[in-house]
């Protein structure tokens, strides 16, 4: 019988570790209130963050906007920025630790829950650094997780 070679399929989640991000991309959906954040690490894998801004009744959705202000303004290295346009994210370098957390949804297709990636202890970074794995003796200054500000 014969082979078929295959191929990368462009796609697999970043192995927890410390990472440092670049945002290749900002989108808004301004009638929805979806933020989704592009980036890319060093070793060319990448990760998306979502930010739901606006709850379907069309209220603000006070525990995403602080997160993603959190996330902006840490990116940014500005806490005393008070407004931006999506596009000044681009280009910005953040450093995080991946976290993978296992969720309550189980997947109808495998049966399994669902595995989200975390971003922990987000620093402003000013290029890439070292992707690391993070092994159980290392610890973070100040562990900021933005689960915390979500309701």
């Amino acid at each position: 019988m014969a082979k078929i070679k295959l191929v990368d399929t462009g796609w697999s989640m970043i192995p927890e570790g410390n990472y440092t991000f670049k945002i290749t991309k900002a989108d808004y959906n301004e009638d929805f209130g979806k933020m989704e954040i592009s980036m890319v690490t060093k070793s060319g894998q990448t990760h998306n963050e979502r930010f739901s801004l606006i709850t379907k009744k069309g209220n603000a959705n006070e525990g995403a906007m602080k997160a993603f202000s959190y996330f902006a303004k840490t990116a940014l290295g500005n806490f005393d920025v008070e407004e931006i346009d999506p596009a000044d994210l681009e280009g910005c370098y953040l450093s995080a630790r991946v976290e993978h957390v296992e969720s309550e949804t189980i997947s109808e297709k495998t049966g399994e829950p669902f595995v989200n990636v975390r971003l922990q202890d987000m620093k402003s970074a000013v290029s890439f650094g070292g992707d690391t794995q993070v092994t159980d003796e290392e610890e973070g200054d100040e562990e900021v997780d933005l689960d915390d500000f979500l309701d």
